[in-house]
């Protein structure tokens, strides 16, 4: 039983990684990468640069949040502290900024590159978060959920 778990979450795991994202391609075609001298290390790297979020948790926004982290997320991360495939949640709202959070969602692959926190995440899970393919709105979406799930008020 357990072997049979275990080659379901395998499946599962590289279905997901099959999902890749397409990278943008500069003018000549190669794909355009950041310097890691340009990296933002409290922002990330994407196109998020000001994610404003309210003093209290928008309920609609969060509710949507879980939805989407059910279906895209739940299969690698645990809303605890607890690892399952990838890193728990408990706390990454009050770790690193929105921005850097929806940056990571919609951008893991650079970020994972440049940053040396993710690099270190990676050594211990063994496993590169796929590109889920989020738009903007799920991805602040989820960041409203991450916070509700933080405790913030």
């Amino acid at each position: 039983m357990k072997q049979t778990i275990v080659f379901l979450m395998l499946c599962l795991l590289i279905y997901g990684c099959g999902q890749s994202g397409n990278q943008e391609s500069a003018a000549d075609g190669s794909a355009s990468k950041q310097s890691v001298s340009d990296y933002d290390p409290k922002r990330g790297q994407g196109k998020h640069e000001n994610v404003q979020v309210g003093p209290g948790i928008d309920e609609q926004m969060a509710t949507a949040g879980k939805l989407i982290a059910d279906l895209k997320c739940a299969s690698c991360h645990k809303y605890t502290d607890e690892r399952l495939v990838g890193p728990g949640w408990s706390g990454v709202s009050q770790k690193h900024r929105p921005e850097w959070i929806m940056n990571f969602i919609t951008n893991p692959d650079p970020m994972i590159d440049q940053d040396p926190e993710l690099q270190a995440q990676l050594e211990l899970c063994l496993v590169r978060m796929p590109n889920q393919n989020l738009s903007d709105e799920d991805a602040r979406s989820i960041v409203e959920f991450m916070r509700q799930n933080d405790g913030a008020n």
